[in-house]
């Protein structure tokens, strides 16, 4: 998570939107008789950029990075005909095992830097995400890269895994230039200014840190373009919701990307507007510090997930925009199920279970909770955790902090670490078995993700069965991966919030807006068409 500058007002944000436009007129062209204005794509977003470079990338820049990159597949929504779709590669297939993955590149496709899409290229790309990559680990299993001609790619593996879903991922999987490698290679500063080497639809025409980013059309995108398409998307970072609905409502903005959760009604009753509710990928999680008493003992676990009111966090903190967590896996991620045991709020058990570990009527017990400042619904939210424990007698000391200073305390010494750790997160990949499961609460020595700090063998053989099943037997890896949902449930390292599902309000003048679980943070601006042009 990155911390993002903020406008001293309206109106400072009224003029850096006009002066965008500006710039963007002057820079883009016209389709047909069609004003340049017109195919301007006006958007709102909280989205900054930690690092322009693809490969190091991690960050909320994947909302650009999604429009100017492409991996070799795309995932497809949930209920589709096929689960993927062809992106650099038109076809692909696996041998029985699964050890080897043969991709096949589209032709005539080229990079912005105009070198055409080869097998090297792919190569090149695939090896340095491995190596070095902000998202490195989705290609644990590779074993090698081989191109037998310029327009096939041969994956190697050393054990079975899913290399399409791998291949797809909107971290970690996006094809560059390989000129644009190499200089950053020579230059680790190369993309700092917003260089890019994709083959996707849009460039980085301009960046301004903090405040814009301007992307425009590549004329020679292999898919094309259509007389109504916008050819330039002027991009305003904008991290209050407030003033991203004044922006969508006088017009200022095409797209808003972050409104108050709370005035969602307000567009549902305009007749200017669509409203429709996509599911994401992102879950709200808390973890127990497992290290020392009194979260040492399961049973305080137990009791202190049975007094979280949680249909009232999404009243409340989710404005009702969400469904309760079923573990760490989103609905609609693999590998979700419908079977693994929820808890729900039950005071009387919690005081039970409390007494039982020794701590009758909370025992005097103190616990230090942190959350993200910067998380609106985290503040909203953690007020109610908070009555709750008091509730069974639990005191629970409260403190907002810079996300990064929380994920700083949390990692440095698990001992003097807090309690409690609210987290946000979504998977790299449509994958949350080998990414939520694993990241989350797999044992591990040095913590990064797992900062309930649990390590448990049994949950740990399960995952790493499940995660060797996940290609060659999906009902086993299923099965397995069901076993450990219920073995976090039981042990109960952590908390499971809610699913956060996105209000997605879009102007009747553009056409072609989605919903895409699997990429619920990106936009694909291609898509996207003016009314009437």
């Amino acid at each position: 998570m990155s911390l993002r500058k903020t406008r001293a007002s309206t109106c400072a944000l009224t003029l850096t939107l006009s002066l965008a436009l500006m710039s963007a007129s002057a820079c883009s062209s016209s389709a047909g008789s069609q004003s340049a204005s017109a195919a301007i794509l006006k958007v709102a977003t909280t989205a900054d950029v930690t690092t322009w470079d693809p490969v190091k990338s991690f960050s909320t820049e994947v909302f650009y990075l999604a429009n100017v990159y492409e991996p070799l597949l795309w995932k497809n929504p949930a209920g589709s005909d096929q689960p993927y779709r062809p992106a650099l590669a038109t076809s692909w297939e696996a041998s029985p095992d699964k050890l080897t993955w043969t991709f096949h590149l589209r032709t005539g496709v080229t990079f912005h830097d105009g070198e055409p899409l080869t097998a090297a290229a792919v190569k090149a790309s695939v090896e340095a995400a491995a190596d070095h990559g902000g998202a490195s680990f989705i290609w644990a299993p590779l074993k090698s890269v081989e191109t037998p001609d310029e327009h096939t790619v041969v994956m190697k593996l050393s054990q079975a895994a899913p290399m399409d879903l791998i291949a797809s991922s909107m971290y970690g999987a996006w094809i560059v230039s390989p000129k644009a490698l190499a200089a950053a290679k020579a230059d680790p500063k190369y993309f700092d200014s917003g260089k890019d080497g994709g083959t996707g639809p849009y460039t980085i025409a301009e960046y301004t840190s903090g405040q814009r980013v301007l992307l425009k059309n590549y004329a020679s995108y292999w898919d094309g373009w259509k007389k109504d398409s916008y050819t330039t998307v002027v991009n305003t970072i904008t991290p209050e919701s407030v003033v991203q609905q004044q922006m969508l409502t006088s017009g200022q903005a095409d797209l808003a990307t972050s409104l108050p959760l709370e005035n969602i009604d307000q567009f549902k009753n305009d007749e200017r507007f669509t409203v429709t509710t996509c599911k994401t990928a992102s879950d709200y999680v808390g973890f127990f510090n497992t290290t020392r008493k009194p979260l040492d003992d399961v049973r305080v676990r137990q009791a202190l997930s049975y007094a979280i009111p949680y249909q009232d966090i999404i009243t409340v903190g989710a404005h009702g925009f969400g469904t309760q967590s079923r573990g760490p896996v989103p609905q609609g991620i693999f590998p979700y199920s419908d079977s693994t045991p929820q808890y729900r709020q039950d005071l009387a058990k919690a005081k039970d279970l409390l007494a039982a570990a020794g701590y009758p009527d909370g025992g005097g017990l103190t616990l230090n909770v942190t959350y993200a400042a910067e998380n609106q619904a985290q503040a909203r939210f953690t007020p109610l955790i908070k009555d709750a424990f008091a509730k069974i007698g639990v005191t629970a000391n409260v403190q907002a902090l810079l996300f990064n200073q929380q994920w700083d305390r949390a990692k440095a010494d698990p001992k003097s670490a807090q309690d409690i750790f609210l987290l946000l997160y979504w998977p790299t990949y449509s994958d949350a078995g080998s990414d939520n499961l694993y990241s989350l609460f797999h044992s591990s020595d040095k913590p990064s993700f797992n900062l309930s700090y649990w390590k448990d063998s049994t949950f740990d053989k399960l995952l790493d069965d499940a995660g060797a099943h996940t290609a060659t037997d999906n009902a086993k890896a299923m099965s397995e991966y069901g076993q450990a949902l219920n073995r976090l449930y039981d042990q109960a390292p952590g908390f499971f919030l809610y699913d956060a599902t996105n209000p997605l309000v879009v102007p009747k003048t553009v056409k072609g807006m989605a919903c895409n679980q699997n990429y619920s943070s990106n936009y694909n601006f291609h898509a996207l068409t003016r009314a009437g042009a």
